[in-house]
């Protein structure tokens, strides 16, 4: 290990290593089944592969353009009119990027500064405070209502001051799987009307609500997309989230700044998977079967650990099933965390991990973003405790 001589105060003091990659490499050290990070131990459809191959074969292998492919900026914006009704101009204001956490941090870097504050919703998505506190702006955090983790709205007025300059929602909610509504999107418009808040919806699993439930996408409602940036995962529809290829969408004013620091940060994303994203959009079955796709696995994990000492929280969208443990256990959630991992060889994520306070409720979260057989022989031993 080398020494260095560099004094420096650390931007961000208080964070280590994402609970993700701690959960996900202690799962691979003891050989357990990793239901912790989300992501699929199965193959995305072979037509995909093919369609990037063949653009490589073509010779598409160099920059594209910075905001990303025509063809699929013009896919994208197709998409988002058929299902939201609104038509988003691929020119000015829609943006490939690499993955929804850069998307993510270059909304925030392009409006926040320092100084400024951020409303986050807790249990919080681990990316979202970082991102803030790097840029200089203060993360204020209203929790969700535990255990149904709907938004209390007079809370989040109480929040808003002289100094919010973005509030960040996020629906379908990882971790816990809870949706917006109308009247959640008609509370927040309430809110934030006449001021100069900039609002970022992480809608990265728009395309997984379960139960007949569609999506309220900000993009639906007239005020709020005018002041809206909308982050959607190529990775998340279609189970290629190690490719880290996204999208952003807002109002051209809005995409301008965002485009500012995106093309200093990363400037553009991988060529020939956008060709090939671009020509398997062309098929819309392949975003809208992913609910019943997902709704299958939820269901099926969900009968495995019918008989476990598990209590089941209601899972209404995501690839996320939150359970309490408190039949089985009294350790708070990152221990027994570890101690399922290496005991009961199951990882899975504390929701403690999501909150800045770490708040322990006895609840940790799954993924049943998985095949079959991985979800049957998780729940065999889960049943088992």
């Amino acid at each position: 290990m080398i020494a260095t001589p560099v004094s420096f105060t650390s931007k961000l003091p208080q964070v280590g290593t994402t609970i993700f990659t701690v959960m996900s490499k202690l799962a691979a050290d003891v050989g357990a089944i990793n239901l912790s990070q989300g992501f699929p131990d199965f193959q995305a459809e072979p037509a995909l592969f093919e369609a990037v191959e063949r653009a490589m074969r073509e010779g598409h292998n160099q920059y594209p353009p910075m905001a990303g492919l025509p063809a699929l900026r013009q896919a994208i914006a197709a998409k988002v009119q058929a299902l939201y009704g609104r038509a988003y101009d691929p020119d000015s204001e829609i943006t490939v990027t690499a993955g929804g956490t850069q998307s993510l941090f270059t909304a925030i870097a392009a409006f926040v500064r320092p100084g400024d504050e951020v409303i986050v919703f807790e249990p919080v998505y681990d990316s979202y405070v970082p991102a803030i506190e790097t840029v200089g702006g203060k993360a204020v955090a209203v929790p969700l209502t535990f255990p149904e983790f709907s938004y209390d709205w007079a809370a989040v007025k109480q929040a808003i001051t002289a100094k919010t300059r973005m509030i960040i929602v996020n629906s379908p909610h990882n971790p816990t799987g809870s949706l917006m509504g109308p009247a959640d999107l008609a509370e927040l418009s309430a809110l934030v009307d006449g001021s100069d808040i900039v609002v970022l919806s992480d809608e990265v699993y728009e395309h997984i609500t379960f139960d007949g439930v569609r999506h309220e996408s900000l993009a639906r409602h007239d005020a709020l997309a005018a002041r809206t940036l909308i982050v959607s995962s190529f990775g998340k529809t279609y189970h290629i989230t190690g490719w880290k290829i996204a999208y952003c969408y807002g109002p051209a004013a809005l995409m301008a700044e965002f485009r500012k620091v995106h093309q200093f940060n990363v400037f553009t994303v991988h060529g020939p998977s956008q060709y090939g994203i671009a020509e398997y959009m062309q098929e819309p079955r392949r975003h809208l079967g992913l609910a019943d796709f997902y709704e299958q696995k939820r269901d099926f994990f969900r009968a495995q650990l019918d008989g476990s000492r598990f209590e089941l929280l209601p899972c209404r969208g995501t690839y996320f099933q939150l359970a309490r443990y408190d039949k089985i256990s009294d350790l708070p959630e990152a221990q027994f965390a570890e101690w399922l991992t290496r005991e009961a060889g199951v990882a899975a994520i504390p929701v403690s991990a999501f909150y800045a306070n770490g708040r322990n409720d006895g609840v940790v979260r799954f993924c049943f973003a998985k095949k079959e057989e991985t979800l049957a022989a998780a729940g065999e031993r889960l049943r088992r405790l």
